[in-house]
């Protein structure tokens, strides 16, 4: 098996899957922050100016339902899309970014303006204890007032929620023993070609799972949303860790400030 070629191949699959959601979701009104200055073409994800897709997701550390209605009006919020036994630090690397932009918001005085969402797309390993340790290993506390971490119940809710609603092309890759095999050093199970990572390892302390041990591992973009408390989106990097920190720590301060 050519595991990159199938990566490549299941990354096109998700895309031509997601295909058509932004028609659904409408322009959403008014932002604070103008549109970008790259085009990154006709993407199947919220962007600038369209509305943040309307969820009901459980955060089990909480044991809560939450949804996007607990923010409209009172929020913006900073969303994410990870799995925890991410191989490449991906993952850890955008979960990184929410701390430093909750950082910045902290410092700036709007610790009650903004909500720090993470969907887990992995249900099924993904548990509250995992997620919870998962938190703490970078310094976050989850059930802190603003920090959510939101479980889909099923791997075909976290599809339906993720792929369908929010339209982010992922995709399981079941691993076998060719795949396990391969020792070029590369990682390609994100599908972002232009994502940089420093190292091997992943921010927080936290080291990542080595691809042996994995019975299966996601293509997806590194996402990651800002939305102003009228549920509009701002900004859209769907290369994420590929963006300097400080850019999305100056759009979020104004749009908080804006």
């Amino acid at each position: 098996m050519d595991r990159r070629k199938y990566l490549a191949t299941a990354g096109a699959t998700g895309l031509v899957a997601a295909a058509g959601c932004l028609d659904v979701l409408g322009r959403g009104g008014d932002t604070v922050l103008g549109e970008p200055s790259d085009s990154r073409g006709d993407p199947s994800h919220p962007i600038h100016g369209t509305e943040l897709p309307s969820f009901a997701v459980p955060d089990p550390i909480r044991d809560e339902q939450i949804t996007d209605e607990r923010f409209r009006d009172e929020r913006s919020i900073v969303a994410t899309f990870i799995f925890t036994k991410c191989p490449d630090g991906a993952c850890p690397a955008l979960l990184q970014r929410l701390v430093h932009v909750r950082a910045a918001v902290h410092e700036a005085g709007h610790e009650d303006d903004v909500a720090f969402l993470v969907f887990t797309f992995d249900p099924e390993r993904d548990t509250a204890d995992v997620l919870a340790d998962h938190a703490e290993a970078f310094g976050i506390d989850p059930t802190a007032d603003d920090w959510f971490f939101l479980r889909p119940e099923t791997p075909d809710r976290a599809e339906q929620v993720v792929l369908e609603d929010f339209g982010l092309p992922i995709e399981r890759v079941d691993l076998d023993e060719d795949d396990h095999d391969h020792d070029d050093g590369a990682s390609h199970d994100h599908g972002d070609e232009d994502d940089a990572h420093d190292d091997g390892t992943a921010p927080g302390g936290l080291e990542s799972p080595n691809v042996d041990d994995l019975e299966y591992t996601f293509t997806h973009f590194n996402l990651i949303l800002l939305a102003n408390e009228q549920g509009v989106v701002e900004r859209a990097y769907p290369s994420a860790t590929s963006v300097s920190v400080s850019d999305i720590e100056a759009d979020t301060l104004e749009v908080l400030e804006g």
